[in-house]
């Protein structure tokens, strides 16, 4: 790991207007855990953009940032062991174990200053809104990957695992939940999404935007500070408590349903014949399932299945509306039909046993699910 480590600073032109006798500042100390992706995949050739899996190399995190060397000037980089997964392959229990890893390595190591996650660019939005559902921590947790592999030409993995490390340690980090830095820029976990394919600048947060930059000296520039957002602590706060419990049990099962023209109801009942707990519809945009569904979804929530209804557009949201109460669904707002299933799961596993009425239970559910979403 010696290309990772940081030599003494150089003192700057400056320095004689600098106290002598004042204590040195600490350097920040950052934790890279790898999860795999194309961050850490070789390619097979200097353009190997595309079928790079191919060639069957993962490197493990701390080959990766030997190789890389020297990423923010004073910081310390600590490698942090995890697994290595192609991100089509990550699911919820991985999930679990990766929150479980970040919390508890808070805990043993308090001279830690923040996190940084190296994940697949393809779930790598899925990952972060679940941890900062999960993770109550005032350091800062930054997710980024990459969308070329780091040995061919023109790959982005350097400059982002750069953007993060700086946003990890950057001081105004603190306490705003988990963050995702890609491109140049970072964004908040709840409003991210991946919505390019093999473009560099992959990722955006329509209609919010990104909550800054990192410049190409690292400084670390927030645009949106008009008001400091309360909502990661107190998501964090409700969920926590069921991370140990849920990695023991499991969550519970919620599929999505996806509406296009002319869509019937056989997914849906194959999703509750599977044991769905929940259900998210991606409806047709501004929030509504297909005519053939609709039947499927009201029997699938008059048989106890919370189901949610979200829109498949990239903008808007699905406010709560007369037909909604009617066929007994819950409005998914502005989140996306993909975070809406993450959070339904941890909803629904923190309701735990109940001795309440099955019709009665299904309806308080439903009434829940809605409060806890409106306040995500």
């Amino acid at each position: 790991m010696s290309g990772a480590q940081v030599a003494e600073p150089v003192a700057p032109a400056v320095s004689a207007l600098v106290d002598e006798n004042a204590a040195p500042a600490k350097r920040p100390r950052i934790a890279v855990i790898g999860t795999g992706g194309t961050f850490a995949m070789h390619g097979r050739h200097r353009f190997d953009w595309i079928e790079y899996a191919d060639s069957g190399v993962i490197h493990p995190i701390d080959d990766l940032l030997e190789r890389l060397g020297e990423l923010v000037p004073h910081v310390e980089i600590v490698p942090v062991p995890f697994r290595a997964l192609g991100s089509v392959s990550i699911g919820p229990g991985d999930w679990l174990e990766l929150a479980t890893l970040i919390r508890d390595t808070a805990a043993s190591d308090a001279t830690l200053t923040g996190f940084v996650i190296t994940h697949g660019t393809a779930t790598l939005e899925e990952t972060a809104w679940f941890l900062d559902l999960v993770l109550e921590l005032d350091q800062p947790v930054v997710l980024t990957g990459a969308q070329r592999p780091a040995n061919t030409d023109g790959s982005d993995a350097a400059a982002n695992l750069r953007g993060a490390v700086a946003l990890a340690a950057a001081q105004d980090s603190r306490g705003s939940g988990v963050l995702v830095a890609m491109g140049g820029l970072f964004f908040a976990a709840r409003d991210v999404t991946k919505a390019a394919s093999f473009e560099l600048a992959a990722f955006e947060a329509a209609p919010y935007g990104p909550l800054g930059r990192i410049d190409a000296d690292a400084g670390v520039v927030w645009r949106r500070r008009v008001f400091r957002d309360e909502r990661p602590a107190r998501r964090a706060s409700r969920f926590a408590p069921i991370l140990d419990a849920a990695t023991r049990s499991g969550l519970p099962r919620v599929d999505i349903a996806l509406s296009y023209a002319g869509a019937d109801g056989a997914a849906i009942d194959a999703f509750v014949a599977a044991g769905a707990r929940g259900i998210v519809c991606a409806g047709l945009a501004p929030g509504r399932p297909a005519s053939g569904e609709r039947e499927a979804l009201c029997c699938a929530a008059g048989a106890g299945v919370v189901v949610v209804q979200a829109t498949r557009a990239p903008r808007g949201t699905v406010p709560k509306q007369r037909f909604l109460a009617a066929d007994g669904f819950v409005a998914g707002g502005d989140l996306s039909p993909q975070k809406l299933r993450i959070a339904l799961m941890l909803i629904l596993a923190s309701f735990g046993t109940s001795n309440v009425a099955p019709h009665d239970r299904a309806q308080t559910e439903r009434d829940t699910v809605q409060r806890i979403l409106l306040e995500l």
